[in-house]
């Protein structure tokens, strides 16, 4: 039983007194305050005032008595709801006070917006509180802050200014409450807001505005999944706590603002400190660069003086070696430019790439170390530029003594022995000759020169590096250079076609000889090896292979049928065309079949085993390829021009088949 109900008074046998349900005597000398103070008392709800009046009348008291119990009903209501209120006031200042408490001593924005909404919310008594700001850059108001919101629709709402009520309240600077959401034409409905207020099941909002000074910031709302009409006090409580909110904002903006100075203040400090240092830096290596040129130092030792003063790795590597791409790029823009962890700086003369500096492990390099690294670049290219001038006079004794052994002009062993070592080449051992030409179209007959001139200094360099002979003839240049252990005049001729190339920015061809030893005793052992070089480089033009480089072992016989002007596409094309055609469009494997067949001594049963597939799949491609190429494709002679076809298709694109 509710400790608001009343229960009917018994009538004691005696006396002037009666009990009634409050526990408290009602006596006859009219004082019917008494039953009320009571309830005032302990609290009790409003309908428990309305039983003494219904007991009184119960009882047939005195109509006196019962107005008088009426007039006291009235007047203890009253007292009770100021009583309501005030409480309800301490409990809003207790609230405020406490937000401004938490506003003071603001270390978590997040938290102090999300205890305000909960407060809101809880003092309101309303389902649910939010609290949107605006974005300037999008031009409307996004939701920040919920509290009681079971819809995830809702919680992601943005509201275009004007749309909604909230849209309404941040575009006016005003209060807006409404007792029904959809029924409500004072505002902008859209579907998407529509939407969420309904996925919400929102009724009744009241939003008030966030200012700023003039401006608003965002909306602080309360609102129920019931009609409810808000009061004044009520609206007036919810733009305190929007004022609170708004301080909050404005105190973490401030906050952020002056932890931003202070940090960009400090990043500004460790700037100047750095650059201090970096300029001291600088200044250290210019004078060690000047006093490594004035004392004659070689590109390694400004690469050791660099490493030094940048704190790192610098390495000096010639063209062939550095990162082709970065390598390009820095000697396009003329600065130092990134790959991956490392700095890459072009040594580099008259638009001839003489190698590279590489600083290694400094991905984040300052940009006046980066000037720093630049500058050693151009003293080293001074420095190699130097070394040239004073190299070029041993460049033409080079070239003179492979002119002498082309030529066969001098037979002395024993000089030519002695001419090699004083340039550091040693005739004993095993070499390959190597014939190089540019490729490429050219402007004019100048040009061609200056072109021709570049590539016979790459390879005076590259044979002077690789202790060989270099000289220019017949329009390209040629080179005596060693073989290594494990190398093969293949691997040769490619990597000097690549370093080459790099070295002068162009396509270069280079076809090599097989090894030759013993060049001391047989100079004219080069004169042979270098018209062999001559039938691979031009082998290699008719095959298209331009700026590749190839040895006579890649050749055999072909080689010496290659010599000479021949329509080696035009051969092919009328000899197979139709089966590379077929192949192509159909991504067949009719041409792997005919060389395993062919190889396989035209047996269709090892050649099924080569291929590794059924006898009945060869029988079927043989027979595709007779109807391409003619039912006597396997008479002698035109198994041999299919042969010889197939070969010079195969070393016209090396690695297809």
């Amino acid at each position: 039983m509710s400790r608001d109900h009343v229960q009917p008074a018994e009538r004691p046998a005696t006396g002037n007194a009666t009990r009634n349900a409050t526990g408290v005597s009602d006596v006859s000398d009219g004082s019917a305050e008494v039953p009320y103070l009571a309830l005032l008392a302990r609290d009790a709800s409003v309908e428990a005032y309305e039983q003494p009046v219904l007991l009184a009348r119960a009882g047939a008291q005195p109509a006196a008595r019962i107005a008088g119990l009426e007039q006291a009903k009235l007047l203890a209501l009253r007292v009770r709801s100021e009583l309501e209120g005030r409480r309800r006031r301490e409990a809003e200042l207790s609230a405020l006070f406490e937000t401004a408490h938490d506003l003071a001593g603001l270390r978590d924005l997040d938290a102090v917006l999300q205890a305000i909404v909960q407060r809101a919310r809880s003092l309101l008594g309303t389902d649910i509180a939010y609290l949107s700001l605006n974005d300037p850059a999008r031009g409307d108001t996004y939701m920040r802050v919920t509290e009681g919101s079971v819809s995830a629709r809702f919680q992601q709402l943005r509201l275009g200014m004007g749309e909604g009520l909230g849209g309404l309240v941040a575009q006016t600077a005003r209060p807006y409450v409404t007792d029904d959401y959809f029924q409500d034409s004072r505002f902008q409905h859209t579907l998407a807001i529509d939407a969420g207020v309904r996925d919400e099941g929102l009724v009744a909002i009241l939003g008030v505005p966030l200012m700023l000074g003039p401006h608003v910031i965002g909306v602080l709302f309360a609102a129920d999944r019931r009609a409810r009409v808000f009061e004044r006090a009520q609206i007036a409580l919810l733009g305190s706590f929007a004022a609170l909110a708004a301080a909050a904002i404005d105190t973490a903006n401030l906050l952020t603002e002056t932890r931003s100075a202070l940090a960009e203040l400090e990043h500004a400090t460790e700037i100047i400190r750095d650059r201090s240092a970096v300029i001291e830096r600088a200044s250290e290596v210019h004078d060690r660069l000047a006093e490594l040129v004035l004392r004659g130092g070689g590109v390694h030792d400004v690469a050791a003086a660099v490493s030094q003063v940048l704190d790192g790795t610098v390495e000096f590597t010639e063209t062939g070696t550095a990162p082709a791409e970065a390598l390009k790029a820095s000697s396009t823009e003329g600065h130092a430019v990134p790959h991956g962890a490392d700095w890459i700086a072009a040594v580099a003369a008259g638009g001839e790439l003489l190698g590279a500096l590489v600083l290694r492990g400094h991905p984040n390099l300052d940009p006046v170390d980066q000037r720093t690294l630049e500058r050693a670049a151009m003293v080293t290219s001074l420095l190699l530029l130097a070394r040239r001038s004073a190299a070029e006079a041993e460049q033409r004794v080079r070239g003179e003594l492979l002119d002498d052994l082309l030529d066969a002009r001098d037979r002395d062993p024993r000089l030519l022995r002695e001419r090699a070592a004083r340039l550091h080449a040693d005739l004993d051992a095993t070499h390959v000759v190597l014939a190089a030409r540019l490729d490429g179209p050219t402007a004019d007959a100048e040009e061609e020169a200056a072109a021709r001139r570049r590539l016979w200094s790459a390879a005076s360099h590259l044979a002077a590096t690789r202790h060989g002979l270099a000289a220019a003839r017949d329009g390209g240049t040629v080179l005596l250079l060693p073989l290594g252990t494990g190398d093969t005049a293949t691997d040769l001729a490619r990597r000097t076609a690549r370093d080459l190339g790099t070295a002068v920015q162009q396509p270069v061809t280079v076809g090599a000889s097989a090894p030759v030893t013993d060049l001391a005793a047989h100079p004219d052992t080069v004169a042979a090896a270098y018209a062999e070089g001559r039938r691979c480089l031009d082998a290699l033009h008719l095959l298209g292979r331009s700026g590749d480089g190839a040895a006579a072992e890649d050749f055999g016989f072909l080689g010496l049928l290659l010599a000479g002007e021949r329509d080696i596409g035009g051969f092919v094309e009328r000899t197979i065309g139709p089966v590379v055609a077929y192949d192509e469009r159909r991504g067949t494997d009719l041409l792997r079949t005919l060389d395993a067949y062919f190889a396989c001594a035209m047996s269709p049963a090892r050649t099924k085993d080569t291929l590794h597939v059924h006898v009945n799949t060869v029988a079927q491609r043989l027979e595709r390829v007779g109807r391409l190429l003619g039912e006597d494709w396997q008479t002698p002679s035109r198994a041999l021009e299919i042969q010889l076809a197939l070969r010079l298709h195969s070393l016209a694109a090396p690695g297809r088949h």
